[in-house]
This record gives structure tokens, C-alpha cells and sequence, in this order.
């Protein structure tokens, strides 16, 4: 170790003294530990860094380095304030590791992620995500060197990429890792000059994103690239439309307020046009560029090339060898044309988008060798506009037109597509704190003509594009990515009356490949055979990881039984003492994080938990609960079981144990009497009396049940003492040795429940949240050990939840 026993601010002094002298490395940049920069020009006072690194003291985990840096960067958005780095940096006393910042730059314009964690928690969910997702970038694109062992590697690593030439540059170059930075910064100085109304603007579709455009794609303020829908002509821009109805001062073009001077001024920092080679990217990725709402509503998502070149493989085994030169190709929700790439025979392949914009994207990127006609490619709201050939006043090709309305051409007409997959309703509105998101599907004129007949599905932009091309194009081959919730969920069951094809094949990868795309769950590409009418029943998929390796299969099921709540309301008892409350969110693993057990009313639905239908929901719990939340599982159904479950009282005390010590267990005793201690005051050492001794008179067979529902009752309905398996005692004397451990505090809780006790111990946070650990070294031992024990118990549970039908596999 070359630097031992030093202090992390020693530490950075010493690396950048032996590795970093030619550079300043005295910059404070945000809250990143360590910053390597050229060394500023007296005429800008814009930092140009080369490197943002981690540090640590000692021997550390680079992996982790990395992630609690991206965390770091991503809740300060240090990226809008400054100009990024070519690399990002991890180091210790022994080692330094380099990262360029493009492999991740994508990552931080995620809108779904909670950046407000504290980057140093390494415990949080945030914390997991971010280095689940970004591991295998760091396995494969990390470049490590040891100090000892590589010093003369390093040297040499340093003095190739950190290009002293560039000191002292009055203009910042614009590449592929900047130009968003650039564009952020652009949004304050430039876009406020431009007299344009931009709200008008947005409402017709115009974004100030191709403005930018124009700026950067230009020398001595002139557009180079004259395909772009807006270009800059020295003293002011152009635009191909007629501006008159969008607060463009009745004209094509737009000036500025204030004769140029903060546009001049802003670019006299920049260095453009970027290089040549960076071009097309730049134009390519407009969609960065577009506002998440309108992206939303129109589906500006850029399909990542890996999955692109996978799915024309999967088309070629279904369809064959020379299926392009067999058949048509119609991407109708092309955006900039990239789920095109690599299809050779341009004269079957046909290309529309909402947006004029990315229209005149495409054609600049034919321009340069795109392998597309010009003819071919048009602009089509392929939900709201007349389906007319352009003889006849429409917008679609003759070419296509004749192939869509001839059903033998039809045959050999494939749509190809990947579509928007936004939805009306979001989590806040189903739950009654916000409102349907405008215009994402409800005022598409396809909604109003469908909703009757695929019911709520037509809330989903993707869903009208199947039930689009269902109608319009019967008999043709729909190739497309999506969720396979039109498969398996339960708001499709409408869908799949209306929706019947032959399912050809597929594949499925994770959600969180795909750029600003929600959540984590599967996207699947499907090919399906609209000649063929078949009732979707169970379709089978590869899957692949995000390494783009084959990992297995996996079955999704479309003729799936009633669902898991509709078993339990069976056992609703609404005369017996309620002792809590059962959320009762949709039966999915999506839903999962948000059901618990409470002691008072705090979702939307709740059913009431009683002496009497205890065992059934302990089994409900521990079903939803025992197996983890996949990317893959996510939008898997939990069922109607059959009744093995009846006969099986392990099974049943299992759940049980199972429910009484998870975390999703939020019963407090500040809310009313917690009946849910399962042990005796003497047993954990309490200083008084319990005020309820139910559950564990209950699991030792002192109490009568009257009602129907509880399972543990003898002939003649006689009480009968619980019998547990090993794996459940094991959690039981864990949660004692707990209990125990808390009733030796001060000033305690006598009734507390686990709820409590984690809160005693953990406390909360400036937004009333537990907090992940505490700070008592026997407390974490603790609650660590009970968790492994519950961990092994819900292995003996999980096989059971498939044997008993309570999931399919």
C-alpha cells in the first residue's frame, strides 16, 4: 500500500502531488471529494474538469466508490452546474480506478429515482439500485491501477488522456459528454432572448431542444446541417412550418430580444461545432433533449442498439433468412428512426413519427448515409390522423397505402415498433393525490373509438397502438417492444377478448436498459402472427440480463384464475374484534412495497384483521412477502390457490412466525392496544404487565375462536396449541432475544410492538422515515440475526406458494 495510515485529506494532497502536478486540483466542486481541472484562462470563468473522483482512506471497494459518487453528482445534479469530466474516479491509499463519464452519463436523467438519499448510506435501496444497474458497466469499462505495482502505467494513462495541450483554452470543447450540460446551461443564458412564446410553442410540439441544435451544429452562427427542423442564420432562426398560430410574431422566424447579445456572449465560452464524428450522436439523441411530458405523451424513447440488432435476429429466426427482402417494414412510432438501424433493404422500409421534427431528423441522417428514402419517411399521428395516401390529400405514402389496403400485401407487411408506454393513471392518482396525466392518452382520438372495446387498457398509449394496427391492418406481423402486461394483467382482460393473434416468439430484458423508462420490470420484444386468431394463454420468452446474456426463460400467463384477493375477501369478518388492518393493494409484486399490516387506516382499501381470519392473513402476508421483487417477477399475478394450503398446519403456522417479525409488519402500539407480543412478560423480562396477552394465548391454545374462519380448532371447537417447525422456532427465539434486549432499556415501551422497538432503536429521519440502522452495535447484531432466520424461513415457505397455486412458475 503506497500511502498508508494517512487521512483521507492527506491522501488527496499526496495524489495529486505525484500524479496530478501539471494540473489544478484545488477546485471545490460541489460535494465531490477530489477534482482534477485545467487550469483556468483569465477570459472564462467556466472550470474545465477532467476528473471527479471518490476518495477513501485505507483499502476500500471501488465499486462502491463509484456508486456513492454517482449518488453524490446525482442528488447535488452537479452535471447542471458544471461542465462534466472525461472520467470519473475512485481511489484509496492503494489504488485508483478511472471510469469515462459518457458510459454512465445517461444515468442521471432518470426521473423516476430518488436522488435524496445520503450518497454515504450504503445500506439504502438507492444505494443497491445504483450499483445493481451500474456494476457491470464498472465490471467492463473500469480501468484499475495499483499505485505500487502500475505507477509507470498510470503515468502513462494520465499523460494520454488528460491532455495538457488543451491549458488554458479561452473555448470548451462540446462532445458527446457535455452537449446536455451545455444545453442545461443554454436553457438559462440563450432560450430566455429568443422571442418566441414558448408555451404556444410547446403546445404545437416545438421544443426549445432544436433551437439548441441549431446553435451548437453551427459555425459563424450558421446551421451546417440544413435537415434540422430549426436553423440558425446569423442574426436570427428558421423554421420549416408556419409559426403564425405558435407565438412566432406571425412569421418563420424567430429574433432575439436583446440583438444577439447574451447568445453571442454564451457561445464565445464554447468551442463549435463539436467534431465531426460526434454529429450524428448528438442529433441522434434529440430525445435527451425533449421535456419528460411531451416524451410521455409522444413516446420519444431511444431503443438501445443491443436490443435493436436482438430483435432483427429474433425476426430473421421466426420469419427466415431473407425475410427483409420478403417482406414490408413499418416503424409508425419511428421518433429519430434508430429501431431501423441495421435493416438493409431500404425500398421496403417505411418510417413515421408525430413530430415534423424528427422527420427532418431522419432525413439529415439519410444525408449521411442512413439506409432510408426520403419518400418513406413521413410524418404521421398514427393515433389521431386520417389514414389517406397522400393522392388523396393524406399523409401516408401510395406505396404503403396500396400495401395496408390489399390483405395478401398485408401478410408480408410487418409493423415494427417500439411505443410509448405511458399511461393515463398514475400511482398518485389511484390512490386520490393527483390527477390523470393530460393528454398521454385520454385525448387520443383512438381512446374514445376503443375504450369499449378493450375497456381500461385504452388508458395506455401502447395498447392503442396494438388495437390501432389490429384494426387497421388485419393479418399483417406485429413486432414490437412493450410490457407484457397486455399479457397478464389484470386490467387487460378486455383486451385479450378483443386482441387475438398467434404468438410467434420473444425475448425479455430489464426496464432499466432502456433510457427514461420507469420503474423495474421486464420489456419484452413479441412477434405476433394478426392473421392467425388465437386467445393469448401462456407465451414463453427468453430472458436476457443486461449483459446481454441468455439467463433462461420465463412463461407469462394469460389465462390466469381470479386473483389473490379475490380468495381472501372469503374470509373478511366484519363482526369480530378488529386487532388491525390488512392493506389491501393489487395482488402483484409491484404493489408489494406498499402492502403492510397496520394498526390504523393509511391506503386506500384496507381489510380488517380479527382473532377470527388471523391465520388466513398471515398466509396473504407471507405469500406477498416471502419472495423478493425481481426485475423479471414484477408484474407477476398472485392467485386463487387451490386448497392444499387447508391441510398443511405447518404451511400455516410458517406464515404465521412469518408475518409477526417482517419488517412490512407495522402494528404500533401508539394507535391502540397491540395484541401482536407473542411472548410472556417473564420470558423477554418486562417491568409490567401487557395490556394484551392475545397472540400469545393465541399460538399456545388458551383461546376459543367462534367464528368459522380460524383453522386451528379441534371437534367440538376446542383450542388446540400451535406446533412450529425448526425454522420458525429459530425466528421466534431470535424475535425474543430481541424483545428482551429492548425491555433492558430505559424509559421503555411496555406494550411495544417490533414496530416500536425498530423505532426506539433506529429513530427517524427529517422526513419522519425509520431510518435504515442504528447506532447500537447490539441492537444491529440483533435485528441482523432475526432477519437471516426469517430469510431461511421464507425459503421453506416459497416452494409451497408455487405447489399451492398461490403463483404460477
Amino acid at each position: 500500500m503506497k500511502y498508508p495510515n494517512i487521512l483521507e485529506e492527506e491522501l488527496k494532497n499526496k495524489v495529486a502531488q505525484d500524479y496530478f502536478w501539471l494540473y489544478d486540483c484545488t477546485k471545490i466542486i460541489g460535494k465531490i471529494d477530489f477534482c482534477v481541472c485545467m487550469h483556468q484562462s483569465q477570459t472564462t470563468d467556466e472550470v474545465e474538469s477532467l476528473l471527479w473522483a471518490e476518495a477513501k482512506r485505507g483499502s476500500s471497494e471501488v465499486h462502491k466508490s463509484f456508486v456513492q459518487l454517482i449518488l453524490t453528482i446525482g442528488k447535488e445534479r452537479t452535471f447542471d452546474k458544471y461542465l462534466p469530466p472525461a472520467f470519473l474516479g475512485a481511489f484509496d491509499a492503494e489504488k485508483i480506478a478511472f471510469l469515462p463519464y459518457s458510459d454512465i452519463q445517461e444515468f442521471f436523467y432518470l426521473n423516476d429515482f430518488n436522488w435524496n438519499v445520503a450518497p454515504s448510506d450504503h445500506t439504502t435501496k438507492e444505494f443497491q439500485l445504483i450499483y445493481d444497474t451500474v456494476k457491470n458497466i464498472l465490471d467492463s469499462k473500469t480501468l484499475l491501477f495499483y499505485f505500487d505495482r502500475d505507477d509507470r502505467d498510470l503515468q502513462r494513462f494520465i499523460r494520454l488522456n488528460f491532455q495538457e495541450s488543451k491549458r488554458g483554452l479561452t473555448k470548451i470543447r462540446i462532445d458527446k459528454n457535455n452537449f446536455i450540460s451545455v444545453y442545461n446551461k443554454w436553457l438559462e443564458v440563450v432560450k430566455p432572448t429568443i422571442a418566441v412564446d414558448w408555451e404556444k410553442a410547446k403546445a404545437r410540439g416545438i421544443i426549445d431542444g432544436d433551437f439548441y441544435l441549431a446553435d451548437l451544429l453551427s459555425a459563424n452562427n450558421v446551421t451546417l446541417k440544413d435537415k434540422l427542423f430549426v436553423l440558425l442564420k446569423s442574426d436570427h432562426y428558421e423554421l420549416d412550418r408556419e409559426i403564425d398560430e405558435s407565438g412566432f410574431f406571425k412569421k418563420k422566424e424567430a429574433d432575439f430580444q436583446d440583438k444577439q447579445q447574451a447568445h453571442t456572449q454564451f457561445w464565445n465560452r464554447y468551442e463549435r461545432p463539436p467534431k465531426e464524428e460526434y454529429w450524428d450522436y448528438i442529433v441522434e439523441r434529440r430525445d435527451l433533449l425533449v421535456p419528460q411530458d411531451i416524451r410521455e405523451r409522444k413516446g420519444s424513447f431511444f431503443t438501445p442498439r443491443n436490443w435493436v440488432a436482438l430483435s432483427q435476429q429474433y425476426l430473421t429466426n421466426v420469419l427466415g433468412e431473407d425475410w427483409q427482402d420478403e417482406y414490408f417494414v413499418w416503424d409508425c412510432a419511428a421518433g429519430t428512426g434508430n429501431l431501423l438501424t441495421g435493416l438493409t433493404n431500404k425500398y421496403n422500409i417505411y418510417a413515421s413519427t408525430l413530430d415534423r421534427q424528427d422527420v427532418e431528423v431522419m432525413h439529415d441522417r439519410i444525408s449521411n448515409g442512413a439506409n432510408l428514402l426520403p419518400d418513406h419517411v413521413f410524418q404521421f399521428d398514427f393515433l389521431n390522423d386520417e389514414w389517406k395516401p397522400v393522392s388523396s390529400g393524406g399523409k401516408i405514402p401510395d406505396s404503403l397505402f396500396k400495401i395496408i389496403s390489399d390483405a395478401e400485401k398485408r401478410k408480408k407487411l410487418i409493423v415494427y415498433i417500439n411505443p410509448p408506454y405511458a399511461e393515463a393513471t398514475t400511482a398518485r392518482t389511484v390512490t386520490r393525490t393527483g390527477k390523470n396525466k393530460a393528454g398521454v392518452s385520454t385525448e387520443q382520438k383512438a381512446n374514445h373509438y376503443f375504450k369499449s372495446k378493450i375497456g381500461s387498457a385504452a388508458n395506455e398509449l401502447f395498447a392503442l397502438f396494438m388495437a390501432q394496427v389490429y384494426e387497421k391492418m388485419p393479418g399483417c406481423i406485429l413486432a414490437q417492444f412493450s410490457t407484457l402486461k397486455f399479457v397478464q394483467g389484470s386490467n387487460f382482460d378486455k383486451f385479450k377478448q378483443y386482441f387475438r393473434a398467434k404468438y410467434l416468439g420473444g425475448f425479455v430484458v430489464p426496464s432499466n436498459t432502456f433510457d427514461n423508462v420507469r420503474g423495474q420490470f421486464p420489456i419484452g420484444f413479441t412477434i405476433w402472427d394478426l392473421g392467425t386468431k388465437e386467445e393469448i394463454k401462456n407465451i414463453i420468452c427468453q430472458v436476457y440480463n443486461e449483459n446481454e446474456e441468455k439467463v433462461g426463460v420465463k412463461t407469462f400467463y394469460g389465462d390466469l384464475p381470479k386473483r389473490l384477493n379475490d380468495w381472501f375477501v372469503q374470509f373478511e369478518d366484519k363482526n369480530g374484534e378488529e386487532i388491525g388492518l390488512l392493506s389491501f393493494y393489487p395482488p402483484d409484486f409491484q404493489n408489494n412495497n406498499k402492502f403492510s399490516i397496520l394498526s390504523k387506516p393509511q391506503a386506500r382499501y384496507c381489510k380488517k384483521v380479527t382473532p377470527g381470519n388471523i391465520i388466513q392473513v398471515a398466509i396473504y402476508f407471507a405469500v406477498r412477502h416471502c419472495l423478493k421483487a425481481t426485475w423479471l417477477n414484477d408484474r407477476d399475478q398472485f392467485l386463487y390457490p387451490n386448497d392444499g394450503w387447508k391441510h398443511d398446519k405447518e404451511f400455516q403456522t410458517d406464515c404465521l412466525i412469518f408475518t409477526l417479525f417482517h419488517d412490512q409488519n407495522r402494528i404500533s402500539s401508539k394507535y391502540g392496544t397491540n395484541h401482536w407480543i407473542p411472548f410472556t412478560e417473564q420470558e423477554v423480562g418486562a417491568r409490567d404487565r401487557f395490556d394484551s396477552h392475545f397472540m400469545n394465548d393465541y399460538i399456545n391454545g388458551k383461546i376459543k375462536i367462534e367464528q368459522a374462519t380460524d383453522l386451528f380448532q379441534q371437534e367440538g371447537n376446542v383450542p388446540i396449541k400451535l406446533q412450529f417447525s425448526a425454522q420458525a422456532k429459530e425466528v421466534f427465539e431470535a424475535g425474543k432475544a430481541l424483545w428482551k434486549y429492548y425491555h433492558q432499556q430505559p424509559h421503555n415501551n411496555i406494550n411495544a410492538s417490533f414496530y416500536d422497538i425498530k423505532e426506539y432503536f433506529q429513530g427517524r429521519n427529517e422526513k419522519g422515515k425509520l431510518n435504515k440502522k442504528s447506532n447500537d452495535k447490539t441492537y444491529m447484531k440483533l435485528i441482523t440475526q432475526l432477519r437471516e432466520k426469517l430469510e431461511k424461513l421464507a425459503e421453506k415457505i416459497q416452494p409451497k406458494v408455487y405447489l399451492y397455486g398461490f403463483l404460477r412458475p
